[in-house]
């Protein structure tokens, strides 16, 4: 792999580790407030980008790179690889059927999150290096850094430790979610009409198990907490 290549391909690391911190950690907000699915796609993409530009921003910071410069770099290296990101990672996961409405604990949700996300490297890995041939992109962000003493770095991540990072959370969430409905298909099935708790499992059991201790009955279709 040549140099423009390597550091395309850690560009688009960097964005997708901050699009898949910032989807998840907006999933988990928009679950745990009832959020409808639009509002809670929103808020994902918009976490999406808080923590990709952060994590471009951060080193160059370090570095001692003013906030303010550091920011306008970032926004013009960042924006564009980010954007193809969410818009590949949405229509993924739009199109895998359940996904949209599969909870935390869902092995779905893990294996959509995982197939969207290759797919969203595969569609940003030439955007950046388009960019980067051009002058462009995190082309800015390394002149940046040549710009200013090696000596006065903070500690920088390697494409390599990005890629185990996001590999080893996404196996383990998968590992996790498939436990648990393993643990559920064991559950006797009186548990629930006894008054116990479950275990934890999609939110569409939790909302119905919820329901039924209400007296309610939960309508086919309606137990997700992230309906349009």
């Amino acid at each position: 792999m040549n140099a423009r290549n390597a550091m395309a391909a850690s560009a688009t690391l960097h964005c997708l580790t901050g699009c898949a911190i910032g989807e998840i950690l907006g999933l988990l907000v928009g679950t745990a407030a009832g959020l409808t699915n639009a509002v809670t796609i929103a808020l994902s993409i918009g976490l999406a980008f808080v923590f990709g530009y952060a994590l471009s921003t951060l080193p160059l910071v370090q570095g001692g790179v003013a906030l303010g410069s550091a920011l306008k770099v970032v926004l013009a290296a960042d924006t564009l690889s980010i954007l193809t990101m969410e818009v590949v990672d949405n229509a993924v996961v739009a199109v895998v059927p359940g996904a949209m409405d599969a909870g935390l604990v869902n092995p779905v949700f893990w294996l959509s999150m995982m197939l969207a996300l290759a797919v969203a490297f595969v569609a940003a890995f030439p955007v950046n290096r388009a960019l980067i041939d051009r002058g462009q992109g995190h082309a800015l962000t390394h002149d940046m850094h040549g710009d200013h003493d090696s000596h006065s770095r903070g500690p920088t991540i390697s494409a390599g430790a990005l890629a185990a990072a996001i590999v080893a959370f996404l196996v383990g969430g998968l590992t996790v979610s498939v436990a648990d409905e393993l643990a559920q298909r064991g559950e006797p099935a009186t548990t629930r009409s006894q008054g116990a708790m479950p275990m934890p499992g999609t939110w569409l059991q939790a909302r119905s198990w919820a329901a039924e201790i209400a007296g309610q009955r939960v309508p086919p279709g309606r137990g997700s907490t992230r309906e349009a």
